[in-house]
């Protein structure tokens, strides 16, 4: 192909309207159904068929439409509230600016393999990008000073298509970067900005765009420039494809090249959060800035681990990323070089001895001063996840905390609830989502305009979900009357229960045909029968999850099964929309605890949908009896075939015996009983599930102590940077010499409450300072052969008894229960959480 240069050419705006392109390339249109209707109104057609793209609306858009729009007093009153909205949002105080004015110029980078903004933009493929979506929007809304860095995928992650055999196919968009609401950054003379980034021993250039959400940018990268060979073209050519070279290749580009561009555009941030380990090579290039200012391995790497934040999403092993030491050397040469350390050094960073494998997930918890969970039960799955990691503190005590997922409000309840609310809750309720009280007012609802609300939502899914099935035969040159069929599929007064997610095998999407029997009588009981719509993709390389897609299809074409089961194609936001907006019940099955949080059941819940949920990821913290129903219980399993098969016969006992009966309760057209538990779910899910809430408590909990510590430890040229390397590297030097010589207690097997336990320890620490460690008494409720709940009680130096060995006393009083204690000396500094340096020893049997 011979090269050409990529013009975009859009018609000259009208003088009345000529702002219309500010809010194109500004994703604040998504969350604002003004902002939609802003373009939708001029030509409701075109907007359907550029799926809901601005800038590509603006340019295909027709002169005479413009110049329509721009005489008609209807539009241009439209026009003045969109602008007046738009103003208003960027130019009034924010919530950061109020709270934390002293921060106004520390920025913080959210690192992410994806982001989920809207279809128009398609470069996320599941929760992840989703989340990173909303994040932003939050980031946004809050005021944070808060930048995005990712990468620009040419073709995204893939279309799927459902052949006539059932069978997933991939189809790869090849997007036109003019097309999309994003615009290049440019030096000063004009040209596009790139930087670049060493690969295997060649140089690659990495273009940099910028997308505008709201009050924040995010900024991606892109390798697809001439200046590249084609295979370095195409490394951003795909979200999560290629073998294992090409996305370390990936990783390399969004850590080592995201930290480049933002230093070409002279942008210095405070606070690093690394969302997933496909980022963690930001770690390695801020170490090697600081190096290159004559700054110690140790010392750059303790710098560097005071501002940055982790977040980890996922428990399933396959969603950590290992690469072999051959890859690690063969990419990393170069940069080893260049900091003047050997490549175990730099191996050292990340090495997984259980996997024998360089670790990305590793390589960010070791270099974060905070790191987190996205549920309160990931955060415990994560502890015990990492515990070979920090195999010498109680598990209570890994420092992997957690910040429960939520999702953005306005982005994902539907427009006619949002007028609701507005009735009955007051018309700025959007600037109140997080209080509860607020939330309550959902009672003064009444039942039959909710139901009315809920009714014409569940039309437009079925409408929606009828043109998905019609184009999927039709592509697929079925007969006329399996088109003509479908017109029959689907019915607003029937039972309707949506499983929309990633098709990954821990999520169970076929759960409920372990039984098929039993599934086949739900759907055709002629008094109260049950549709179930399915969608989502599998990962084109996950055979057993594409199995799973294939299954659902056999199953909708049985005699029956077909038309009471339905398998949409083609997942993405804009069919999340409909289905999280119409279906009745939202399912989630996944086999406890492997989901971290799972949003989409959020995305439900605010718009009423009752969740049907085993007790994983979000759900334990929401459920209170009166939301929703619970499958399963919270039963540790040992065997999976065991665990399927007991929430299998718990799932078809909560349909038959609670869900079903329910919602065929109904007086004057719809059951009160249901409504209720809708407006529950509202009331409990909404106000506290919500990523205004999610990025306010990063704020509060992450941003602001690492914009602090970040400070700390590179003032007066990196002293407590070096202090704490120095301080690290000595007690890792001499740990091995501390023991325990004797421990005494005064306490019995049987106590009376109130009684005081004394207790003396004696401790060789051989060429360690007392000032460096600290004695306690760690104590817990004895339960199942652990502690639990543990607290510590601090020891006093009691003196010097020989040459490095030290007497120590202290004392206890446990209330009524059954309680162990023990005593432990740990390192000791002002400097770091004991965690970052993870050397207990614990007494002997005493």
């Amino acid at each position: 192909m011979f090269p050409y240069r990529i013009v975009s050419v859009t018609p000259e705006l009208p003088e009345l309207i000529n702002r219309l392109r500010d809010i194109a390339y500004d994703f604040w249109f998504s969350w604002n159904p003004a902002g939609i209707e802003f373009f939708r109104s001029i030509n409701p057609e075109l907007w359907r068929e550029v799926e809901h793209n601005p800038v590509k609306f603006l340019m295909r858009v027709r002169k005479e439409d413009l110049e329509r729009a721009a005489q008609d007093e209807d539009y241009l009153a439209l026009y003045k509230r969109v602008f007046d909205l738009y103003d208003r949002y960027m130019s009034q105080e924010t919530w950061f600016a109020k709270k934390y004015p002293e921060h106004k110029g520390d920025l913080i980078a959210y690192f992410s393999a994806e982001f989920g903004l809207h279809e128009s933009h398609p470069i996320y493929s599941g929760g992840l990008g989703l989340l990173a979506g909303d994040h932003c929007k939050s980031a946004s809304d809050l005021g944070l000073p808060f930048i995005g860095v990712g990468l620009l995928y040419k073709q995204g992650y893939f279309h799927q298509r459902i052949n006539s055999a059932g069978k997933q196919e991939a189809e790869y968009p090849h997007l036109n970067f003019y097309e999309l609401p994003i615009t290049p950054v440019n030096n000063s003379d004009g040209s596009q900005l790139d930087v670049t980034v060493e690969l295997d021993g060649r140089t690659v250039f990495v273009q940099v765009w910028k997308v505008k959400v709201g009050r924040i940018t995010v900024y991606l990268l892109d390798t697809d420039t001439s200046k590249n060979a084609p295979q370095d073209r195409n490394l951003t050519g795909q979200l999560y494809g290629g073998d294992r070279e090409y996305r370390l290749s990936q990783e390399i580009v969004l850590g080592v090249g995201g930290v480049r561009a933002l230093r070409a555009m002279k942008i210095n941030p405070g606070a690093w959060h690394i969302n997933e380990g496909h980022a963690a090579f930001l770690i390695i290039e801020r170490i090697r800035e600081l190096m290159r200012y004559m700054v110690s391995f140790e010392t750059a790497r303790e710098v560097v681990r005071a501002s940055t934040i982790f977040t980890t999403h996922t428990p399933v092993p396959a969603g950590h990323d290992l690469f072999t030491e051959e890859l690690i050397i063969k990419y990393f040469n170069q940069i080893v070089s260049e900091m003047g350390i050997n490549i175990k050094s730099l191996e050292d960073l990340a090495w997984d001895v259980d996997r024998n494998s360089f670790n990305m997930t590793l390589l960010a918890l070791r270099h974060a001063f905070l790191a987190n969970g996205v549920s309160r039960l990931h955060g415990k799955v994560s502890r015990r996840m990492f515990q070979s990691e920090y195999s010498s503190l109680h598990p209570e005590e890994i420092p992997v905390t957690s910040v429960t997922n939520g999702v953005h409000v306005e982005t994902w309840l539907a427009v006619e609830l949002k007028e609701l609310l507005a009735r009955y809750i007051g018309k700025k309720w959007f600037e109140r989502i997080a209080e509860g009280e607020m939330w309550e007012k959902v009672d003064q609802i009444p039942d039959q305009e909710l139901w009315r609300v809920h009714r014409q939502l569940k039309e437009k899914m079925i409408s929606f979900a009828r043109l998905n099935l019609k184009q999927q035969r039709r592509r697929n040159r079925e007969p006329v009357q399996n088109i003509l069929e479908i017109d029959e599929y689907l019915d607003p007064d029937i039972l309707t229960i949506g499983f929309a997610r990633r098709f990954a095998t821990y999520k169970r999407a076929a759960l409920l045909f372990r039984t098929p029997e039993r599934l086949e009588r739900l759907l055709n009981n002629n008094e109260r029968p049950v549709r179930f719509v399915f969608a989502g993709k599998a990962h084109p390389a996950d055979t057993l999850g594409q199995e799973l897609i294939k299954k659902i299809y056999d199953y909708s074409h049985k005699p029956g099964f077909r038309g009471r089961i339905v398998l949409l194609e083609n997942y993405d936001i804009h069919l999340a929309r409909h289905l999280v907006h119409g279906v009745d019940v939202w399912l989630n099955t996944p086999r406890r605890p492997m989901e971290a949080s799972g949003t989409s059941g959020l995305k439900a819940s605010l718009n009423g949908l009752i969740n049907v949920s085993t007790l994983d990821g979000w759900w334990p913290e929401a459920y209170d009896g009166k939301n929703g129903f619970v499958v399963g219980s919270d039963s540790t399993y040992l065997n999976e075939e065991v665990q399927d098969q007991d929430d299998c016969f718990s799932l078809y006992s909560v349909l038959e015996d609670k869900v079903i009966p329910m919602y065929y309760r109904r007086e004057d057209g719809f059951s009160p009983e249901w409504v209720r538990m809708m407006k529950e779910t509202i009331k409990t899910i909404a106000p506290v599930f919500n990523t205004g809430r999610m990025v306010a408590e990063y704020t509060d909990r992450f941003y602001i102590p690492a914009i602090n510590r970040g400070k700390m430890f590179a003032a007066n040229d990196n002293y407590l940077g070096n202090h704490a390397g120095n301080f690290k590297k000595l007690i890792l030097d001499y740990w091995d010499q501390v023991s325990f010589v004797s421990v005494e207690s005064s306490g019995r097997t049987k106590m009376l409450a109130g009684e005081e336990i004394k207790i003396t320890a004696v401790v060789n620490l051989g060429l360690i300072y007392t000032r460096s460690v600290i004695l306690e008494i760690v104590y817990g409720e004895a339960v199942e052969g652990e502690l639990r709940n543990i607290n510590v009680v601090p020891m006093a130096l009691e003196g010097e008894i020989a040459e490095n060995i030290y007497r120590y006393n202290g004392s206890l009083t446990l209330p009524q229960g059954s309680y162990g204690y023990t005593v432990r000396v740990r390192p000791d500094s002002r400097d770091f959480p004991h965690t970052e340096l993870p050397l207990v020893t614990w007494a002997p049997v005493f």
